[in-house]
């Protein structure tokens, strides 16, 4: 079986060089700020379309013309 313990320490010491980053290089920039800023006018513009749509629904159920009066899920049980 072949030694693994070169190939593992090669893949560490390029982890740790991907590690290693000057914290005051680290930014997002301008297209992290673009990315941000399109972002957020799409979810504006979804809420504003969701209020929109919320708004035409007619939440009262119609009432149905082919049931008798008084035998709806509403009313009360018969007694007797």
């Amino acid at each position: 079986m072949p030694d693994m313990s070169a190939s593992a320490s090669l893949a560490m010491t390029h982890l740790v060089t991907l590690a290693e980053f000057d914290k005051d290089k680290v930014t997002p920039g301008v297209l992290g700020f673009i990315v941000f800023a399109v972002m957020a006018l799409a979810v504006w513009g979804l809420m504003k379309s969701m209020n929109r749509h919320m708004g035409k629904v007619d939440f009262k159920e119609a009432a149905d013309p082919d049931a008798e009066p008084g035998t709806g899920a509403g009313s009360a049980p018969a007694k007797g």
